[in-house]
């Protein structure tokens, strides 16, 4: 499974999405475009990217281009998987 793959099952997990995810391409808008992303959902979700890839966020390294879109979000993680 890949990165991107990873990032939408984390989004369907943490938002309950019932099944949306599915459709999900890098270009699906994420934060304004998603109702069920609000700050507490952020929290979750960046809990459940730290435990699925094992990476740690720190809070001066989020703000809302991250969670712009689907493709954003997968190129943060990958940068964070790397370092």
């Amino acid at each position: 499974m890949d990165a991107m793959q990873q990032v939408v099952r984390v989004l369907e997990q943490a938002l309950g999405l019932n099944g949306r995810s599915e459709s999900f391409t890098r270009d699906t808008p994420l934060l304004g475009a998603l109702p069920e992303l609000d700050s507490m959902a952020v929290l979750a979700l960046i809990t459940g990217l730290e435990e699925r890839f094992g990476i740690m966020v720190d809070d001066d390294e989020i703000d809302g281009s991250v969670f712009a879109t689907v493709g954003s979000l997968t190129d943060f993680v990958n940068s964070k998987t790397i370092a």
